[in-house]
């Protein structure tokens, strides 16, 4: 057995030494700085391991002159729409309701159609969450904390 592998199990066996509520708490605590991570990242237009997103594609001739003002995402980084779970088991951050099949289409980058009366177009990927090592440290600064106390 590798040294890596001991070092899991026995981080899961003190894991599981916690009592139910506690280890609910620290999954919520995990799930929370996960979901501002994801936030910070979708703010500033980047995956998780910051490669910046691809660009809006230009606009048609006939539409209207000027930039877009608006970033990307803006409304999916809310906490109306990034949603937190906990058990004592797991910890999620996921998109809710409607928007999760357009966060699908621009995550992986498929094709849709932007209205009812609009051809579908292929849109580039834009990973909106992902796990990246700064998460990973911050997991298990987490999973420290809640151990110690």
């Amino acid at each position: 057995m590798s040294d890596l592998q001991l070092v899991n199990d026995r981080l899961n066996a003190l894991i599981n030494n916690l009592s139910a509520p506690a280890r609910k708490e620290m999954a919520r605590t995990i799930a929370k700085k996960l979901r501002a991570s994801q936030q910070q990242n979708i703010k500033r237009q980047q995956a998780s391991d910051g490669t910046p997103f691809k660009p809006r594609k230009a606009q048609p001739i006939r539409s209207k002159k000027g930039r877009v003002k608006r970033e990307m995402f803006a409304k999916l980084r809310t906490v109306k729409y990034m949603k937190v779970q906990a058990t004592s088991d797991e910890a999620v951050v996921e998109f809710t309701g409607r928007v999760q099949r357009m966060v699908r289409v621009h995550h992986y980058g498929l094709r849709d159609r932007p209205s009812r009366n609009r051809s579908e177009i292929q849109y580039e990927p834009r990973p909106l969450m992902g796990i990246n090592q700064s998460n990973l440290n911050l997991i298990g600064d987490i999973v420290i904390d809640s151990l110690s106390s």
